[in-house]
């Protein structure tokens, strides 16, 4: 064989190789430990929630899943490693609207909403708005009287700003005409303490991390942020019924891979999160969010993901707030 015609071959070989590289690293995949960030602080509803959907994707895909906690900069750390991560299918974020609220709240987030697509919901998250017991007021109604007699003389306890708690406060404090006193925390966990103790005045609050506490006395619910009353808190009424329908917003928390990703990988990625929703044992552990992650369709998520970002947006400019 000629020079000329052995370099044709091996050029040739050589772009087989490379085309036939992705084709099989796809059908291999996942072929090693897959990483899911969750960029808040270990024991928080996103944690609980990332743990109970992908163990059971684990156990599926036979590979290990690990899951990792990178809280910092109100779930920036986090969720800007993830953006900058390789579209491989290993690197997965697990947040709640921050993703969507972050890139308006700060000059320079480290991501765009266009980093990123949405693979699967892990939850709607369900919470509650919550009083220390020794507050003399026994509605909502009761509250806002309360809070428009002192305006800035009681404390809100919030766990992040652009997190779906400061974002439901923020909406709730606009419609009803409300102004608290910001006090910043990293995560649910220590405000939920401080509230009890009365540090804290008022705090919205996820329903999983809430209950144990309403039924053990220390904390007083007077509203749900819930399209109907929840199960669990049958004398509580909605936002809506309390008298606040304008205030109405149920987050969520979505599963996330860089937007360099393949399709063939994203549909298998969104197969093996659909699977593990429909699963009864991860079903029964979501149900204290009383309306447990479902599967969606890609289109059905991208819908999801862009109509919030646009509400989100709307919310962050009508309160005035200013990048940081």
């Amino acid at each position: 064989m000629s020079c000329s015609k052995a370099v044709l071959a091996l050029s040739a070989a050589l772009a087989w190789i490379a085309a036939a590289t992705p084709v099989r690293a796809q059908s291999d995949y996942p072929s090693r430990p897959i990483h899911i960030i969750v960029p808040y602080p270990a024991g928080g509803i996103v944690d609980i929630v990332a743990r109970a959907v992908t163990e059971q994707v684990g156990r599926d895909l036979k590979q290990s899943i690990v899951v990792e906690d990178r809280p910092g900069a109100n779930s920036n750390v986090g969720t800007a490693a993830v953006a900058r991560s390789d579209g491989d299918g290993y690197t997965w974020l697990v947040t709640g609207p921050a993703v969507l609220a972050n890139p308006t709240l700060y000059k320079d987030a480290g991501w765009d909403i266009k980093n990123f697509r949405c693979v699967g919901l892990a939850v709607w998250n369900q919470s509650v708005a919550l009083v220390p017991p020794t507050l003399p007021v026994k509605t909502l109604g009761d509250f806002v009287e309360l809070a428009r007699s002192e305006p800035g003389q009681f404390n809100f306890g919030n766990p992040g700003t652009g997190s779906s708690i400061d974002l439901s406060a923020q909406k709730f404090f606009r419609v009803a005409d409300i102004k608290l006193t910001n006090v910043g925390y990293k995560g649910q966990p220590q405000a939920l303490i401080d509230l009890m103790t009365g540090l804290m005045h008022f705090e919205i609050t996820s329903m999983a991390l809430a209950l144990p506490h309403i039924k053990e006395g220390t904390v007083k619910p007077l509203a749900v942020f819930t399209e109907k009353r929840v199960a669990e808190l049958p004398d509580v009424p909605t936002i809506a019924e309390a008298g606040f329908p304008e205030a109405a917003y149920v987050p969520w928390y979505g599963i996330y891979v860089p937007a360099t990703t393949s399709d063939a990988l994203t549909a298998k990625i969104h197969a093996a999160i659909n699977k593990a929703l429909e699963n009864p044992e991860v079903q029964r552990q979501l149900s204290i969010a009383d309306i447990p992650g479902k599967p969606m369709s890609l289109d059905e998520l991208a819908a999801l993901m862009n109509g919030d970002y646009e509400k989100l947006t709307a919310v962050i400019r009508a309160s005035g707030i200013e990048p940081q």
